[in-house]
């Protein structure tokens, strides 16, 4: 069974392999679009419309596609990818001391013995921030690390220092939350750490 992740997030990548699983990477390419109202509905959508443009590119066989994307929110606002340093200084400073979540939203499209089938969900992981002072904000953002990360910062890298709690799946905050998607493979009969 083939397993193709369709996105070309490095840190998608890293999840999938740290737990072992053989897959190829072929991202979607296609313009997001989505009228959800909230963050869940969102990324439930954007994840889906990843799975399905993949998915139409197979041309047999069986396949196993994981689509995702995963979004910032604050106060049920969606706090997407800076536009620039004014923008990830504006996101950063709304986020200090406070709590904000993380929905990453998956879809599994299974393409197995010419049944198709498919699994949707979303999972959100509330993240805590310590107050950054402005020199702290001013300093990570020159890192250039918050400039492609939605909410303007990444949990596993430098603004480590300044989360103080999570509440769920660390590995949803990255991007990706791989024991949620084995679980739910695992129950439709597919272990995609044992796929040869």
């Amino acid at each position: 069974m083939k397993i193709i992740l369709a996105s070309a997030s490095p840190r998608r990548r890293e999840l999938l392999e740290q737990i072992g699983v053989q897959f190829t990477v072929q991202p979607a390419k296609g313009e997001e679009k989505t009228g959800a109202a909230t963050p869940e509905e969102t990324v439930k959508r954007l994840s889906e419309q990843k799975a399905k443009e993949v998915a139409a590119l197979q041309k047999g066989g069986d396949v196993v596609v994981i689509g995702a994307d995963t979004i910032v929110s604050y106060d049920n606002k969606i706090l997407g990818k800076p536009k620039d340093e004014e923008d990830a200084f504006r996101m950063l400073s709304m986020l200090q001391g406070k709590k904000h979540e993380v929905y990453t939203g998956v879809t599994l499209l299974l393409l197995v013995n010419g049944e198709k089938r498919k699994i949707v969900f979303a999972e959100k992981t509330e993240v805590f921030m310590y107050t950054m002072t402005e020199r702290e904000i001013r300093d990570y953002i020159k890192t250039g690390e918050p400039l492609d990360k939605a909410g303007a910062y990444g949990i596993q890298g430098k603004c480590a220092a300044f989360i103080e709690k999570i509440s769920g799946d660390y590995n949803n905050v990255v991007g990706l939350p791989v024991s949620r998607i084995y679980q739910e493979l695992l129950q439709l009969g597919i272990d995609i750490l044992h796929i040869s």
